[in-house]
């Protein structure tokens, strides 16, 4: 049975849910609770069962672990199907008495993934301020209400960025497109396409030329944090930091032979 850790190979390609699954998963293991044979799981709520809280709900039951999903809708628990076997609550998910009806008290986890902001913020706010939920994580598909909400305390999933980025990957396949972005979309972390000839120059010297930050090399295999003074060499793989808007002129910079110095 696949840890916490492992919601992606569950996921597919269903879009949001593997970034708010992720998210959960990425934190430690509050809200246990005991499954039959001896096994731990953690007991989740979702609000909101669309498609990505459907898909949510499912792969987090294969792992093990208790959901409860709620919706105001009673018809959209359809699509959780009749293999899932948690806890369906018809309500809004910041009503106080519907949360205690899913459970949130003894919650280790609360996602939601509505399809509206205000509902999404809202809720997750519930969860944490009045009942203490640890780990929250909300979806929000205005990236500039995101950095908003991440001041809060409330880890977000901004949907433009990510599903810009995948359907570059689908249409793009050779092209480039960002390993990461922050929740506002501001700032992407991308693997560079390196021309040869900067095999030997600094990485201060690509710093400068294109304007971003190397964040890290990959090189034999093996993760380094470089300097400035860092010579980069022959199959190194770059990963740059950079503000969404330069992407274009970044990878440029670095695809093309540095300039000569005068």
């Amino acid at each position: 049975m696949p840890g916490p850790g492992d919601h992606r190979r569950w996921y597919g390609d269903t879009g949001t849910a593997v970034r708010v699954g992720s998210a959960l998963a990425r934190h430690g293991d509050p809200g246990r609770i005991r499954r039959a044979g001896g096994g731990t799981g953690v007991h989740v709520v979702i609000m909101g069962c669309g498609r990505v809280g459907a898909s949510l709900a499912a792969a987090l039951e294969r792992l093990g672990h208790e959901v409860a999903v709620i919706d105001k809708n009673l018809d959209a628990f359809r699509r959780l199907g009749s293999e899932f076997h948690g806890q369906q609550v018809v309500g809004v998910g910041f009503d106080r008495k519907v949360l205690i009806e899913a459970g949130i008290e003894r919650a280790g986890a609360f996602a939601a993934v509505s399809s509206g902001d205000n509902s999404n913020i809202i809720s997750a706010r519930v969860a944490r301020e009045t009942f203490g939920t640890e780990h929250v994580v909300a979806r929000i598909y205005d990236h500039k209400r995101a950095a908003v909400y991440e001041r809060l305390g409330i880890p977000t999933v901004a949907t433009v960025p990510w599903t810009t980025d995948r359907f570059l990957r689908t249409l793009l396949p050779d092209g480039v497109a960002t390993s990461w972005r922050d929740p506002t979309g501001t700032v992407a972390l991308l693997q560079l396409p390196m021309h040869e000839d900067w095999v030997g120059r600094r990485v201060r010297d690509l710093e400068e030329s294109s304007g971003c930050r190397i964040a890290f090399i990959m090189r034999f295999g093996t993760g380094v944090l470089p300097e400035a003074k860092t010579l980069l060499q022959a199959d190194d793989l770059v990963y740059a930091a950079a503000h969404s808007g330069t992407i274009t002129d970044v990878t440029s910079v670095s695809a093309r032979a540095p300039e000569e110095e005068n």
